[in-house]
């Protein structure tokens, strides 16, 4: 970011880490009924009518991530407020960063399947604002373009899931949904939530856009990676476990799923050399074990995920924030350039080693509780055990040698920094990190606190009691031998880490990318695009009202063809005048088609609007004859105008095409209106208005109160369309007669 010498910002900058806090302390008062089971809900009506409602829920679940979104919000603020504190911007990155908590904290307690699509895309516009907020450069605008697209197709799918279910259900109250599991379109709706979530948390193969997201500034990665976006979709998987989890699909596509983004992402993570980097690597491979253990089903697994979450945003943020130390310290993030630091830096030094020792999953930390419940539900998991132990087990071993990386590596051996007098930032800046790290080790030597908030969303995730204990030893078993087996590979990881490094960069040409991938498609798209353009807009008039025509004739023939309606039979007996206006109305056709004068054409063409004027003044239709009648006298009156300034009609093969056209749409017309006769009426909206157009309107003609009063706005609507048409139409002609000068 750029700074400035003459500007700083005054302490109103520190206003929304208050705000945040005050919530925080507020969230907290509901710490009793949510561990005791009880929801508390808040519900507002807001489209009764679709049976749509602003309804909120804080129970267990909710309340952890939005204790998370407001605790290490406050911390984040604070942080970027300092960070920051010589930047102009500071108060558009404050506002960003507010509008983002205030849509994630509605996405977490919403109740109503519509209130949390909205929130939900609300996140996916703000963290883009976020992602790209230096855009002045080409990379953040395209890695926030990335993450737009890939998170927003995602949530297209989302939505149509998010309805079917409410259709299915006949509510779009979350706590109010069944189970779907035997319901027929049950495949469906999981394939489109699941698609929903995976681009969210940036599942295997869309785990690509958050290492891109790093473009943004280091507080809202913190933010973003810790507390709130890339955690959404996790939260929606645990939030409707109960309607849609419970099968063997949803077990095996979580498992498999978050198992490849776990250790694909762990391998790449210690490929870097970048801090933050590697960190958004780290942070794919916490999702991927939430995904995991999530699809475990068993109150182990589900439990282990839960108390995951608690620990991954703990020492994720700490950690983030801790790269910002020093990178604003010691003028790099690079880990090559960083070395000896501890004593130069030695709060940000024990602020890495608490978090990085929590990533690491070591006694006491919290994060060893963490780690041993993720084993524990792997084993007791309902699918392969052995595969979920091992994936496991990789993964944690690779976590245990990028968290050396980070607490380690930058702060031993010669002192090396980029800048001459490193030193840490002030307090504002590393003092939130140091209350989260200083977190980490509490909570594992005090893990009593968190047994009856994690049982509570225990229930909550699978709808039925039964929750792991939360404590720090579990004597001597399976998980503790699991724990020991990682720390010994991953300190072997560790010491051969620049030997892996280079495998890893060697093998990196050979591997797929998703991104890639991505590019690929995005630029076969814009080239579709172009060439659509090129083809259909070549600025002709006649070739837009040919695809138009075509367009039009295809879909009514499909309908004649694939519809079940019965066509109505034109009557004979018909009296001999009508015959004669429809023979007048068939010459004025044939003039059109076969006329080389455009004047004559579109005379004719008001023959056969005045000859179905007549047909509607015989079936006493007055008032649409009337329409009819003044409406061709306009339409001839205008475009005879408008034809002395426009060139002369073509003819030969060309014209006979248009015929052609205009002869199948006709044709296909003609039946369709048959068709609808011979369907016959649904007199349901005709009652409707005939018991109304006078009690309500105090009108005797019906047409009359439908255009004025029962759709006025739709009517005041077209007048606007066409006053609108008619100044372009006279600014086209203007310009043509200018350019005739």
């Amino acid at each position: 970011m750029k700074e400035t010498d003459s500007y700083e910002a005054g302490p109103w900058r520190f206003v929304p880490a208050a705000v945040q806090a005050a919530l925080f302390v507020w969230f907290c008062t509901f710490l009793p009924t949510a561990s005791a089971g009880t929801p508390v809900d808040f519900i507002w009506q807001w489209v009764p009518a679709l049976g749509i409602e602003a309804a909120f829920r804080i129970d267990a679940l909710s309340l952890l991530f939005a204790l998370l979104i407001t605790g290490i919000g406050a911390i984040c603020f604070l942080y970027a407020a300092e960070y920051f504190h010589a930047d102009r911007r500071l108060k558009r990155l404050l506002t960003l960063m507010s509008m983002f908590a205030a849509s994630m904290l509605i996405l977490v307690l919403a109740d109503d399947a519509i209130t949390l699509f909205v929130a939900w895309e609300l996140t996916t516009i703000t963290s883009f604002l976020l992602v790209g907020y230096d855009h002045q450069k080409d990379d953040a605008r395209h890695k926030a373009q990335q993450a737009l697209i890939v998170t927003g197709i995602g949530g297209l799918a989302l939505m149509a899931g998010l309805i079917l279910m409410g259709s299915v259900a006949g509510t779009y109250r979350i706590s109010e949904m069944g189970s779907f599991a035997d319901h027929s379109l049950y495949l469906v709706m999981l394939g489109l939530v699941l698609a929903g979530c995976f681009t969210k948390s940036a599942q295997f193969p869309f785990h690509f856009w958050l290492p891109g997201a790093m473009a943004a500034p280091t507080p809202v990665s913190a933010y973003l990676h810790s507390a709130t976006m890339v955690k959404a979709g996790v939260y929606l998987v645990a939030r409707l476990t109960p309607q849609l989890g419970g099968t063997e699909v949803w077990t095996w596509t979580l498992t498999l799923v978050g198992a490849v983004t776990m250790v694909v992402a762990s391998f790449w993570a210690l490929r870097q050399t970048d801090l933050k980097l590697m960190l958004a690597w780290t942070t794919l491979m916490g999702l991927g074990t939430l995904m995991m253990g999530l699809g475990g089903g068993s109150y182990y697994a589900v439990g282990g995920a839960l108390t995951f979450i608690l620990v991954h945003a703990l020492y994720k943020a700490s950690l983030f924030l801790a790269v910002g130390l020093l990178d604003k310290g010691a003028g790099s993030r690079e880990v090559d350039d960083l070395s000896g630091l501890r004593h130069a830096m030695p709060i940000s030094f024990g602020i890495a080693v608490l978090a990085g020792a929590s990533m690491a999953g070591l006694p006491p930390f919290v994060g060893f509780i963490g780690k041993e419940l993720s084993y524990e539900g792997g084993l007791q998991t309902q699918t392969e055990e052995i595969f979920v132990a091992t994936m496991s087990v990789i993964a944690n071993a690779l976590m245990f040698a990028a968290a050396g990386l980070v607490a380690i590596r930058p702060f031993f051996g010669q002192q090396k920094s980029k800048k001459e007098t490193p030193k840490d930032p002030s307090i504002y800046m590393w003092s939130g990190p140091a209350i989260l790290a200083l977190l980490g080790l509490l909570l594992g030597l005090f893990p009593g606190g968190l047994d009856a908030l994690i049982t509570a969303m225990v229930e909550v995730v699978r709808g039925e009691p039964g929750a792991p204990e939360v404590k720090l030893w579990h004597g001597v078993n399976a998980a503790l031998m699991l724990s020991l087996l990682t720390f010994a590979i991953g300190g072997v990881l560790f010491w051969g880490l620049p030997e892996l490094r280079r495998s890893l960069t060697r093998e990196e040409q050979r591997v797929p990318d998703s991104a890639a991938v991505y590019d690929v498609l995005l630029n076969a798209l814009r080239d579709t695009a172009s060439w659509t353009a090129r083809t259909v807009q070549d600025g002709r008039m006649m070739s837009y009202l040919r695809a138009t025509f075509i367009t039009l004739a295809l879909m009514v023939w499909a309908a004649i063809f694939f519809g079940s309606g019965n066509v109505a039979r034109i009557d004979p007996a018909a009296p001999i005048f009508h015959w004669v206006i429809v023979a007048i109305i068939v010459a004025c056709v044939i003039a059109i088609i076969f006329t080389g004068s455009r004047l004559i054409a579109i005379t004719a063409l008001g023959g056969v609007g005045s000859g179905i004027a007549v047909i509607f003044v015989l079936y006493s239709a007055i008032d649409v004859a009337m329409t009819q009648l003044l409406t061709e006298i306009l339409i001839v009156v205008f475009v005879a105008v408008a034809f002395i300034k426009l060139p002369r009609a073509g003819t030969g093969a060309l014209r006979i095409g248009d015929a052609i056209i205009s002869a199948v749409l006709g044709l296909g017309i003609t039946f369709a209106m048959l068709a609808v006769l011979g369907a016959g009426l649904e007199r349901d909206v005709t009652q409707f208005f005939e018991a109304n157009a006078y009690p309500e309107a105090a009108g005797r003609n019906i047409v009359n109160v439908i255009l004025v009063d029962f759709r006025a706005l739709d009517t005041l609507g077209e007048v606007a369309v066409v006053v609108i048409a008619g100044i372009a139409a006279l600014a086209a002609l203007r310009a043509g007669r200018e350019v005739n000068k």
